[in-house]
């Protein structure tokens, strides 16, 4: 199950990442709710091939949950995997890959 949630989204970060070329990005948001305010910051980059994002979530209380993940394909192969960390420390790695 697993490896149809990464790979259509691997695949399509890889195919913007190939049109864009060693880009980078970077987001900030915030929203406020009646529970207190809430920050979202993500980055990421694309070059040679491969891209790579970091994306950590905040809630009102302080908590945090951060996500990394990367991707690369070649020789008719993708793969990618992601990390998510929890604001406990604990984190779970899944991979996936795809081959044509």
């Amino acid at each position: 199950m697993t490896k149809f949630f990464i790979i259509p989204a691997l695949a399509a970060t890889l195919a913007l990442g190939a049109a864009a070329d060693a880009s980078a990005w970077e987001r900030k948001g915030s929203v406020t709710g009646w529970r207190g305010t809430s920050t979202v910051e993500g980055s990421g980059n694309c070059s040679g091939g491969s891209c790579s994002r970091a994306v950590t979530k905040t809630g009102p209380q302080g908590h945090s949950v951060s996500r990394q993940g990367n991707g690369s394909c070649s020789g008719g192969t993708c793969s990618g995997s992601r990390t998510t960390t929890n604001r406990l420390g604990n984190s779970i790695t899944r991979q996936g890959s795809i081959s044509r």
